[in-house]
């Protein structure tokens, strides 16, 4: 499986964004896909992830209530939605994927347990 996220810039606090993630191979609905980010000068950390037909969705506690995760499995796409970010949100924003189901998280806010990783793509929220 290959990713390529897209759709980061630069955005206004207070503002919105939608962030994409497209897929390669024909077995995408079988994914969980998670999106993760990366802050200068701080790990990795866990943003939301969507089981492979949708229906159970997590969020980390910072962004709950503000982003959203949605997939297209017809596109091999999963999204994004950032609304009302925040200047804390800056970061580099990764799309992944695990070949895991998504009962429950106790494993998806945990980077390794993800297979597949795209390169990324910046956002920078500006006060």
């Amino acid at each position: 499986v290959q990713l390529q996220a897209s759709g980061g810039g630069l955005v206004q606090a207070g503002g919105s964004l939608r962030l994409s993630c497209a897929a390669s191979g024909r077995t995408f609905s079988t994914y969980s896909m998670g999106w993760f980010r990366q802050a200068p000068g701080k790990e990795r950390e866990f943003v939301a992830v969507s089981s492979g037909n949708g229906s159970k969705i997590y969020y980390a506690d910072s962004v709950k209530g503000r982003f959203t995760i949605s997939r297209d499995n017809a596109k091999n796409t999963v999204y994004l939605q950032m609304n009302s970010p925040k200047p804390e949100d800056t970061g580099v924003y990764y799309c992944a994927a695990a070949s895991r189901n998504l009962y429950g998280c106790n494993w998806c806010a945990r980077a390794e347990e993800y297979d597949y990783w795209g390169r990324g793509t910046l956002v920078t929220v500006s006060s």
